[in-house]
Parts: structure tokens; C-alpha cells; sequence
């Protein structure tokens, strides 16, 4: 993989509560073990997110404060969001306004050492890998404060109506040798704050914040039901649980089609986002299965493994007569914890529990020997499924994502993945999924169970689209992010990026075959020759063309060294923090005397200007198929997922027995 591997920290499970206990490892700043001098407090730390046109906007702005006698470098690391695009870094020292530019990787830690070095006040924002952001800032003077500001965008997940927004805090610890090096200081010690703005052109039903019974929340807001607020303080909080909110959409909305384009100078191509949220009758399956479930006990389980036993235990407690089940279990190696399938008997069931119960953490994560003993035992003449539960932080055996693929493509069986915590190793759980035809979902200490059902349960207990194309035509369009689809499950929403050479009447048509049968789903429409409401698309195409080339890379489709360079010239075209670029955050002087070319000073100018225009606007209704639908069907109801209150670890249960049911229905079909 062209990833870096190094890691600071990792993260918990799926108990369910923000701020409820505190944890070992969190966001916050970072002074080697052993070190004589204080850490870098953070006197305040405040969130300010604008959940609109289908991508969240996110700005920290947080305070540092010095307690020693003398000036001091203040580290400070935060867990990566998923598909973030860092774009944004601003330092605030007394009256010193400090901007970011995004240069190469190596050139920016050079530059930014230099000007350290000689005392001149310098930052620098870098991406480890897919886990952290990391922040330095020099000098924090002695007993002063020095402020920072840093936004990102990404694209927002809608499943089955429901939008999930995480705000990742917490950690877990798989990098052991990093965590003895580094003491962190994760608590605020003034006030802690997230407010976050709502604005859907689609009535909303509801917003929930799990875990955070004290928020404040308002819907309705301007007499819009499509807006609402949220607002959350704590005065010394600890930044070591999530923030997770959710909203719903209302039910019956119709499947339809939005764009959010964005091509400012016709002379030059455009981007855009589509979005797709289709209106098909996808009906119930039903059947019984065998389900092998695979279960992570390496040491960075540990404070996860009795949550893991009881959502497994409750899984097997459900199943009926006709199904079976199996065991597996890795840590630095893998072994069969119930010698092959047993029927699903009352004898054999308490006989599991009693073994989930019982089993310890420890050890490296031997992730390939896990799966290739849950596939070494698989009956051709029964429907198989595999549940993952992991991490995914392999540090021992293959860890390649290309030798993962080469194993999920010998096996006609598909592997439905949980991964926990943020710093989790999503790409490598994405490519096991995919690769057989299955998903991943993440999921964080502070989510809501029950809103994690609502979003999965119902494509596990359902039909699904098959051989998914999607085509454009009538517009010269390229660096498509999604064309062959292959599966698209019930409630799906799919968010596709693109270019395009210049404004005119498309055509697009989603191909698939459903229980059989050929289907086509039509529709047209234009797209626009200016449009500059939504600058913001441009990064976010660019992010999402730099994660397929890291795709292409890890699969072996790509040349490692052509995929870093071209991820390099996005980074700094667009001005994203990678593997590749880091942003690097100066004075207007010292970029001046160094050569360096003011991009992102450009981008953020109009960026700024656009979302001050949009704050002033109902948000904008984007379908585009009104004219022609291209479903004539409502999107799929939340309500016909059967969701209900049910009790947390009941419904990690039944959500993994509804995966294990699907995938088998899905293969004997």
C-alpha cells in the first residue's frame, strides 16, 4: 500500500455515550514521555459545522496555551475524518495572522523547520496515513496563547433518509511503540463547544445527537423545516469521545436525482457532484444461512472485547433451526473456536456464549489468517456468509490489500464488515468488502445503534441492484469517480464526482438487473455552462480522484511512484493535505521571499464569499429529473427497515444476523 503506517493512536468500540467516561487515548496535544516540561493545554476548543448541498463544512478553532517559562513547539494530533479534505489552516499569534499554502510533503517540513529554527513563527498541518491530522505550531511564547483555525470538507453519507455526521475525537491505541513515546494532554480546559447548522432543501423528520441528552436543539428554524440547529458546550470537557449527529429525512420524499456543479470560467472544465437516491421496489428476502463470524482479540481489542462477545452472543441466541454457525477468532494467529459449523440448537448456543465470554485480548492482528480460515471450511452447497469485526490495523502476516483481494476473489462469499474506531484501517476493510461484494460500515463509541440499524438493516434483509452501471452522455464528462457500480443496496445513496468539458443536455441512465430481469432507469437534464454557487466541489472531486488513484495503487493497478506523484500535483492544484502535500502556514512575507504561489489564499477568498452568500439563502432544491424522474418510486422507507427502540446490544445483534441473512439469500440466488 502507498499509505503511510505509522500511527499515533486508534480507537474503542460501540459502547454509546459523548463525554460518558473517559478513555486512555484521545485528540489533544502530544510531549514525549519524560519530557521536563508542561504540556501545551488547550484553553478552548470550538466546532462550527454546516451540514448542506449534500458535503459537510467543518471549522476548529481552538487555543493553545504555554504554562512554562519559555516558548515551545505545541504538537497537537486529531483523528482523521473519513474522506476529509484539509484545506484550510490559519494561526493566530498576538497580532500575527499566519495563512496556509499546500506544498510538497518533504519541501514543507523543511521550510517549516527552517523558519521554527530561526524563531520565526511557522505551522505546518500534515496526514499520517488514513489516522490522524497532525498540527504544528511554533513558537508558543512563554505562559501565552497562540490560536488555530482549520476547516475541512466532505462529502455528507445519506442512507435510507438518514444523514450521520461524526466529529471524530477518540482514540485506541494499536501503535504501542508511539503511545509510550507520547503523553497526551486531551481535556480543554475552558470551554469545549460544537455548534452545528442543518440547512436540507428536504423536510427533515428529526435530529438526534446520541449520548448528548443535554444538546440543544432546535428544528424549524426561520420557519423552514428543512433547517435546524444544534449546540452543545462543556466547560473542562475531555476531547475523548465523538460527536456524532444524526437527521432524517422525511418519509415518502421521491427517488430523484440532484447535482451540485461547479465551473466558473467557461473556458475551463467544471466539477460536479451527482447524486443519486434511488426509487426501486427492492422486496424483503427471507432463508437461513451459515454464518461464520470472524472476531478480532488482538491487544487492541481489549477495551472492546466483552461489548463484541455480547453483540455476538445475542446474534446467536436468534438464529433458528436450519441455521449454523462458526467461530473464528485472530489475533497474531487464527484458530477455529468451535471446530467448524454447528447447528444453531439451544445446547449449542450456550455452549458459544459461554466461550465469547471467556475469551481474552492480546497480541499482534493477523487479519489475513483470520479470514482465510473463515473461507478454508465453507460448504459449496449452502449459502455462506462472513461478519468482520475488527479494527483492521493487520501488523503481522500479509497486509497488502492487493493479497486480501486475491483472497476474497477465490471465494464465492461475501464479507459484511464492522470496523471500529476511527483510526480504524478503512481503506484495507473497504477493498476486503468490495472485493466480494459486500460493505463496511464504521462505527464510532458515540453512535447510535439503533440509527446504525436504521441504516444497514434493511440491505441486509433485502434485494439488491445488481451489475449497477451508470452512464452520461450528451455532456463530455471524465475522472467519473463511480460508472460500474456493480451492487446498490436498499436506501443506498450514491454520490458520484466528476468533470466536465462544458455546460449542454445530458442524458444519464442507471443500467442493473433485479431478481433477473434487465432494468433501466432514464432520465436528462442540463448541465450548466457557469455556475459558482459551490466552490468547495472542486476539492471534493479532487479528494475523491486522489483516493481512487490510492485505490488503483493498493490493488497493483497503478505504479506506486506514478500514483504519488499524481496525488502531488492534485494536493497542491487544489490545495488538500495527503500523503503527498502538507500545508504549510506562514507569514505573507516569508511566502513571498520563498517563491511560494498564494493558491489557497485564492480559494479560500471564494470559498468564504460563496458560504457568506449561501448563509443568507434558503438552502437550494438540486433535483435536476423533476421534468423526467428517473424512478417512479418514493426513495425506500425507514419505516419498512422495521427499526425500532430497541435495546443497543439487541440490535447489534439482529443487524448482524440481518447481514448474515442477506448474504446468504444473495448467493443462492
Amino acid at each position: 500500500m502507498i499509505r503511510r503506517f505509522r500511527s499515533l493512536f486508534t480507537a474503542p468500540l460501540i459502547p454509546l455515550a459523548l463525554f460518558l467516561a473517559p478513555s486512555a487515548d484521545a485528540a489533544g496535544t502530544l510531549t514525549p514521555t519524560g519530557s521536563a516540561d508542561l504540556a501545551v493545554r488547550i484553553a478552548s476548543h470550538h466546532v462550527d459545522v454546516v451540514l448542506r448541498d449534500g458535503f459537510a463544512r467543518t471549522e476548529v478553532i481552538q487555543t493553545f496555551h504555554n504554562p512554562n517559562p519559555h516558548a515551545l513547539e505545541a504538537h497537537y494530533a486529531f483523528p482523521l475524518p473519513k474522506s476529509a479534505a484539509l484545506s484550510e489552516v490559519v494561526v493566530l499569534a498576538g497580532e500575527t495572522v499566519l495563512e496556509g499554502e499546500v506544498v510538497a510533503r518533504d519541501r514543507a517540513r523543511a521550510i517549516y523547520e527552517e523558519e521554527r529554527d530561526q524563531g520565526n513563527d511557522a505551522a505546518l498541518a500534515e496526514k499520517d496515513g488514513y489516522e490522524t491530522f497532525e498540527f504544528f505550531v511554533s513558537p508558543v511564547p512563554a505562559q501565552g496563547d497562540v490560536e488555530i483555525r482549520f476547516v475541512y470538507y466532505q462529502a455528507l453519507e445519506v442512507d435510507t433518509g438518514v444523514a450521520r455526521y461524526l466529529y471524530p475525537l477518540e482514540e485506541g491505541g494499536t501503535d504501542e511503540a508511539a503511545l509510550a513515546f507520547w503523553t497526551m494532554h486531551d481535556a480543554v480546559d475552558g470551554l469545549f463547544s460544537i455548534d452545528v447548522r442543518v440547512e436540507s432543501a428536504w423536510p427533515l423528520e428529526a435530529v438526534r445527537v446520541p449520548g448528548a441528552p443535554d444538546a440543544a436543539i432546535e428544528t424549524g428554524v426561520d420557519g423552514d423545516d428543512g433547517r435546524a440547529r444544534v449546540h452543545l458546550e462543556r466547560q473542562g470537557a475531555a476531547l475523548d469521545r465523538d460527536f456524532v449527529l444524526y437527521y432524517a429525512l422525511k418519509d415518502e420524499l421521491p427517488g430523484r436525482i440532484e447535482l451540485v456543479p461547479y465551473r466558473a470560467d467557461p473556458s475551463k472544465p467544471g466539477s460536479f457532484m451527482l447524486v443519486v437516491t434511488p426509487g426501486v421496489d427492492l422486496k424483503p428476502l427471507t432463508g437461513g444461512s451459515d454464518t461464520t463470524f470472524v472476531l478480532d482479540v488482538s491487544g487492541s481489542m481489549s477495551s472492546k472485547l466483552k461489548t463484541l462477545a455480547r453483540g455476538v452472543a445475542q446474534v446467536l441466541g436468534e438464529m433458528k433451526g436450519g441455521d449454523r454457525f462458526r467461530i473464528v477468532v485472530f489475533n497474531d494467529g487464527a484458530r477455529d473456536l468451535t471446530n467448524g459449523f454447528l447447528p444453531a440448537t439451544p445446547e449449542t448456543v450456550e455452549a458459544a456464549i459461554r466461550m465469547l465470554h471467556a475469551l481474552s485480548a492480546g497480541r499482534g492482528t493477523n487479519l489475513h489468517a483470520g479470514l482465510a480460515l473463515a473461507l478454508d471450511d465453507v460448504d459449496e452447497d449452502r449459502a455462506t456468509s462472513v461478519v468482520l469485526v475488527t479494527d483492521a490495523v493487520a501488523n503481522v502476516g500479509p497486509m497488502s490489500a492487493t493479497g486480501f483481494q486475491r483472497l476474497m476473489k477465490a471465494h464465492d462469499v461475501r464479507v459484511f464488515g464492522f470496523l471500529l474506531g476511527n483510526s480504524g484501517n478503512w481503506p484495507l476493510m473497504r477493498a476486503i468488502c468490495e472485493a466480494s461484494g459486500g460493505f463496511s460500515a464504521g462505527v464510532s463509541n458515540a453512535d447510535d445503534i439503533v440509527g446504525q440499524l436504521v441504516l444497514a438493516k434493511s440491505k441486509v434483509t433485502h434485494e439488491c441492484l445488481h451489475d449497477a452501471e451508470l452512464k452520461i452522455r450528451g455532456v463530455e464528462v471524465d475522472d467519473v469517480s463511480a460508472e460500474l457500480l456493480g451492487k446498490v443496496y436498499r436506501g443506498e445513496q450514491l454520490v458520484i464526482f466528476g468533470r466536465y468539458a462544458r455546460g449542454g443536455t445530458a442524458t444519464v441512465t442507471l443500467d442493473a438487473t433485479l431478481t433477473g430481469e434487465d432494468k433501466r432507469y432514464v432520465t436528462s437534464f442540463d448541465f450548466p455552462e457557469v455556475a459558482v454557487d459551490a466552490p468547495e466541489i472542486e476539492r471534493l472531486w479532487a479528494l475523491d480522484r486522489i483516493e481512487r488513484l490510492e485505490r488503483r495503487a493498493d490493488a497493483g493497478l497503478l505504479d506506486e511512484d506514478e500514483a504519488r506523484e499524481a496525488i502531488a500535483d492534485l494536493g497542491v492544484a487544489y490545495q488538500l493535505v495527503t500523503d503527498e502535500t502538507s500545508m504549510l502556514v506562514l507569514k505573507d512575507e516569508a511566502f513571498e521571499r520563498r517563491g511560494i504561489e498564494r493558491r489557497n489564499l485564492e480559494r479560500v477568498t471564494e470559498e468564504r464569499h460563496r458560504q457568506a452568500v449561501r448563509r443568507t439563502a434558503p438552502p437550494a432544491n438540486r433535483r435536476v429529473d423533476e421534468n423526467r424522474p428517473m424512478f417512479q418510486r418514493p426513495a425506500p422507507s425507514r419505516r419498512g427497515s422495521g427499526a425500532g427502540a430497541l435495546d443497543p446490544i439487541a440490535v447489534l445483534g439482529a443487524l448482524l444476523l440481518a447481514l448474515a441473512a442477506f448474504t446468504a439469500r444473495g448467493r443462492a440466488s
